[in-house]
């Protein structure tokens, strides 16, 4: 906008503008109020009064020295030809010739080769303003005799003030929540979202009622996709379907759901891994976000919103929409490491054991570059090993007795991490602190430097909430620079046993019999990284 306005107000003008963008975002739209500024009766400059015969002229469709061709429907040569050809008189009315070519990526070879005739050597009182979708199929040879302005989709919050905007003029009521389904469902076009606000004021019989939208849109409320992650906290899978079925019973556009449900695990990854980010002041769900953060660790949130993306996408191959939703949860649910597990409290892994080979191998069998994996003779693994029961995290706790302690008589500071529930950021912070000693009512935790920047509020006072209810007293966290030697923390002894059973691991498999007899026989090797121990 400031290089078109300065373009007016100077008059240095370039002889052809291209605008692309998505649909509905405005490219016509500037073009014909780029014509009214270059004829306007009061003066060339950015703002046209919009009163005079020529604006007044251009907004009805009827003024004479602005064509516009619809280059989809007129697409061959001869078209083009004869718009070449008008291009050398004189306007009739204004001060220039202004061509507008809408979607002129359909033009056809021929017709390019002959517009850009004229782009080289144009009147000078002729201008083309060219607009597309696609400017990628544009020769670049038209393409190096334009200026191009690229127009970005417009963001949510613009699409809902105009909406407000219009309904207030209209006299509409209407509720904010509906303005927001609407905004979203537009998807960046403002011209969609009008054409939804349209649709939706008929649908609710002259107002706009969100339940009303929702139900238009085959969407659902957020807080129903915040009762599936509740679920996935919890680890229930009876509370998973129960919230599937709810959702199905609105017949839902299910990608959409996926896309909510997406669009959630992004912010609350935001809240997570971004300090000082606050949800949006008009979110209603902020508490609910913030919760939910506690309680999922960073990586299960990336490896849900995986899931939610590659599951709108498989949409397409599933039996029916409604199972590939649920599958897509399920997936979720499958994947949800057990309590304790993730990278903020991991589980020592079992050692490995070697695998008995099952028969010799077959000459004629390719296994160059095989990937080997470990399994335990003492848990032989069936074709399809029904996944272990998956325990809900403790709810938040009432007072308990106090835990055991450790040979200095503190508390044991394992225990208290399990029994806070402490996972996402808390967990983060809890496993990579020490618990060095009491100071009355105050517990001193000892911090590598590197982690020091984790041990800031809300964080903190959330730890020792939790920890005071588990303790049965009010206890206060006091975080000191470790120095020294490492400090015993639960996530170095993590590291340690996932070193100790990696090695363990790597060790079993070269001394494995059936590797090194394909070794041997057939030059096969091992892949590096490839070898992963089981964990119980």
């Amino acid at each position: 906008m400031r290089a078109l306005t300065n373009a007016l107000d100077t008059g240095r003008m370039h002889h052809a503008y291209l605008f692309t963008g998505t649909r509905g975002v405005g490219k016509t739209t500037i073009a014909r109020i780029f014509a009214k500024s270059l004829n306007c009766e009061r003066g060339e400059s950015a703002d046209p009064c919009g009163e005079c015969a020529v604006c007044t002229a251009v907004d009805a469709g009827r003024f004479v020295d602005l064509l516009e061709i619809d280059a989809a429907s007129n697409t061959g040569v001869d078209d083009v030809r004869e718009v070449i050809e008008n291009a050398q008189y004189a306007p009739a009315r204004g001060r220039f010739k202004v061509y507008l070519v809408d979607e002129v990526h359909m033009l056809s070879k021929p017709a390019f080769n002959a517009l850009l005739k004229t782009l080289e050597e144009p009147p000078p009182h002729v201008k083309f303003l060219l607009a597309t979708t696609d400017p990628q199929k544009l020769p670049v040879t038209v393409l190096s005799r334009c200026l191009k302005f690229n127009l970005k989709r417009l963001l949510p919050e613009q699409i809902s003030g105009q909406m407000r905007h219009i309904l207030g003029a209209e006299n509409i009521p209407y509720e904010d929540a509906a303005i927001a389904e609407l905004a979203r469902g537009a998807d960046g076009s403002l011209r969609d979202g009008l054409s939804l606000l349209d649709q939706a004021i008929a649908y609710g019989g002259g107002s706009l009622r969100v339940d009303d939208v929702r139900a238009m849109l085959g969407s659902v409320a957020r807080g129903q996709v915040l009762g599936l992650l509740q679920a996935l906290v919890e680890g229930s899978g009876e509370s998973m379907m129960a919230e599937c079925a709810r959702i199905a019973s609105f017949s839902p556009d299910f990608g959409g759901v996926l896309d909510d449900l997406a669009s959630v695990l992004h912010r609350i990854q935001l809240i997570q891994l971004v300090p000082g980010y606050r949800p949006e002041q008009d979110d209603s769900d902020g508490d609910a976000l913030a919760g939910l953060a506690a309680q999922l660790a960073p990586e299960d949130v990336q490896l849900y919103y995986q899931i939610a993306t590659t599951g709108r996408r498989d949409l397409a191959l599933a039996p029916d929409a409604r199972t590939g939703f649920e599958m897509a949860m399920l997936r979720m649910l499958a994947f949800r490491p057990a309590e304790g597990g993730g990278a903020h409290a991991e589980r020592p892994a079992a050692s490995a054991a070697p695998r008995a080979p099952a028969q010799p191998p077959r000459a004629s069998a390719p296994v160059a570059n095989e990937r080997m994996h470990m399994a335990s003779v003492a848990e032989p693994s069936p074709a399809r090993a029904a996944p272990a029961p998956v325990a809900p995290p403790a709810a938040a706790p009432a007072p308990r007795a106090p835990v055991a302690t450790d040979a200095n008589g503190l508390p044991h500071w394992d225990s208290l991490i399990e029994q806070a529930n402490l996972r996402g950021p808390l967990g983060q912070l809890a496993q990579n602190a020490a618990l060095r000693e009491r100071e009355g009512q105050t517990l001193v935790l000892a911090l590598q430097p590197m982690h020091m920047h984790l041990a800031v509020e809300p964080m903190t006072g959330q730890m020792e909430e939790r920890i005071s209810q588990v303790l049965g007293e009010r206890v206060k966290l006091r975080f000191v620079e470790a120095h020294g030697a490492a400090a015993e923390t639960p996530a170095a002894r993590a590291a340690n046993a996932r070193e100790a059973a990696q090695s363990a691991a790597e060790q079993a498999i070269e001394e494995d019999p059936l590797v090194q007899s394909l070794k041997r026989e057939f030059g096969a090797r091992v892949v590096p990284q490839s070898i992963k121990p089981f964990e119980h």
